[in-house]
């Protein structure tokens, strides 16, 4: 598995991902909080499975 998201792209992500977590962990809809996950986890693993798809290396 080969990285293909670049260091912006991956900073932008965690800082999403740590965002929709904080929202759903004091929201009304704490469920929706696990979407934030995924932007989370691509970021960590500097992996997206949409970006070999589309053939898209950041």
């Amino acid at each position: 598995m080969s990285c293909n998201v670049g260091n912006a792209d991956r900073v932008l992500r965690i800082l999403a991902g740590l965002a929709i977590l904080a929202l759903g962990a004091f929201g009304p809809l704490r469920w929706w909080g696990l979407v934030g996950l995924v932007p989370l986890a691509t970021g960590v693993m500097r992996f997206c499975p949409a970006y070999t798809l589309l053939n898209i290396r950041t």
